[in-house]
């Protein structure tokens, strides 16, 4: 289901958008819980999951924006403004990513294709998360050896965050549509 994707610029669809971003922010802000970690200052949140939403439901281009000013946005105003450009970078991948597996599956959103959508954004999590903790790890000085198991040590913050994603995309979507749908008959 294509909901926002024939009217990227229609002020409707850049409202959204900005929402997007906005409820993402406020998705991490809201819940962080640290994880103490080698590499990073790690924490669970929903923003990721927030951020896949978006993808699916306004499209490649205004769901990346939309995750890149949410998250980005965070780590710029809460003490992540080195590694800002890390997580927008993610949210590009994840973006591109989730778009091409929906496209190859012709953009219908049946339960068991926004499932497996949900488990992709988490994956696609994990290996991104791991690239970036690398990237950080080289950048305060650490020999790549040391970089790579300092990143994969401190992934289980990053594991339960793409468990929560793989989950809650699924269940987030399908209410967001749903409420959607409900307000679009009421208008007609």
């Amino acid at each position: 289901m294509k909901i926002m994707r024939k009217e990227e610029n229609s002020l409707q669809s850049l409202v959204l958008t900005g929402l997007f971003a906005a409820i993402i922010y406020i998705g991490i802000w809201v819940l962080r819980i640290p994880v103490p970690a080698m590499v990073g200052r790690p924490f669970i949140h929903f923003g990721n999951t927030l951020t896949a939403v978006a993808i699916l439901y306004l499209g490649c281009r205004n769901g990346m924006i939309a995750g890149i000013i949410g998250l980005g946005g965070f780590d710029l105003l809460n003490g992540y403004a080195a590694t800002s450009w890390l997580t927008m970078l993610e949210v590009i991948v994840v973006a591109s990513i989730l778009t091409l597996v929906f496209k190859s599956m012709h953009y219908q959103d049946s339960k068991k294709n926004i499932i497996i959508l949900g488990i992709v954004a988490g994956v696609t999590k994990i290996f991104t998360t791991y690239c970036v903790s690398i990237v950080e790890a080289l950048m305060i000085g650490t020999s790549l050896k040391v970089a790579c198991i300092g990143a994969f040590i401190s992934l289980p913050a990053t594991v339960i965050n793409s468990i929560s994603t793989a989950i809650c995309t699924p269940l987030l979507y399908f209410a967001l549509r749903d409420a959607a749908r409900v307000v679009m008959k009421k208008r007609k």
